[in-house]
């Protein structure tokens, strides 16, 4: 196990150079400040260094907001508690004290999108969460067919392309006009509910005639959860606590 100092004290810190990939792409993205006990506490669990994106976004950012809150990227607490965007460590379900024992084990949730999509870095034993890819690869989990698909990168090059603007295209056929107003509503503990449901045929066909509402997170995860094992038979597995 390596202490705090070892995992902060380190030559080529990610940060500087995190921090101006977020700022110098085309996407909206904004920088919630950390709070820096909480952020030392959750990189002491997590034992990776601020070397890496993940040490550096746990340890310098309270969270990102991406195009207006559609995507919400998870780091320390910090601010993001005002937004009502969770910590890493809650959502998570860290211990509340440092455990050396304790392990990411299957991977972690790493982001939430307001339809119940789901990013996952997944750990050494992903297969036994039911989840495809690799060790270190993300993942997502796709509320539209309530399935996961392998993004086939791993977290610090997920977090450039998130700045490089391509959730305009990932998310295409699931925007309509006006969304950034409806987002723009919501607590970073909400999410929007559709009706007909995002899988349905009706929605892919029409997502504009969709009506929606804002219901928290657990909620829309809760039913996305549920609907995966009634349709497909499968557990997506655990999709994060907020």
């Amino acid at each position: 196990m390596r202490e705090l100092n070892q995992l902060i004290d380190v030559e080529n810190p990610a940060w500087p150079d995190l921090r101006e990939t977020l700022g110098a792409g085309p996407a909206h993205i904004e920088v919630l400040p950390p709070d820096d006990r909480l952020g030392a506490a959750v990189l002491l669990q997590l034992q990776v260094t601020a070397r890496s994106y993940l040490g550096a976004m746990v340890l310098h950012c309270g969270g990102l907001l991406v195009d207006g809150g559609w995507l919400r990227v998870f780091a320390s607490p910090g601010s993001g508690a005002a937004h009502g965007v969770p910590g890493l460590a809650g959502v998570n379900q860290f211990p509340r004290d440092f455990d050396p024992d304790w392990r990411t084990g299957t991977g972690l949730v790493v982001a939430h999108d307001v339809l119940g999509g789901v990013f996952v870095l997944n750990g050494e034993d992903a297969a036994a969460a039911g989840r495809p890819g690799a060790p270190g690869e993300m993942v997502y989990f796709a509320p539209d067919s309530l399935q996961w698909e392998p993004l086939g990168v791993g977290h610090s090059t997920w977090l450039t392309w998130l700045a490089s603007g391509a959730l305009d295209d990932f998310y295409a056929g699931l925007r309509w006009p006006g969304w950034q107003d409806e987002v723009r509503a919501l607590s970073g503990a909400q999410g929007l509910s559709l009706f007909p449901p995002l899988w349905s045929a009706e929605a892919r066909e029409n997502i504009s005639g969709t009506s929606r509402r804002a219901v928290p997170m657990r909620e829309l995860l809760g039913i996305a959860r549920e609907s995966s094992r009634q349709f497909d038979g499968a557990d997506p597995g655990f999709l994060g606590t907020v």
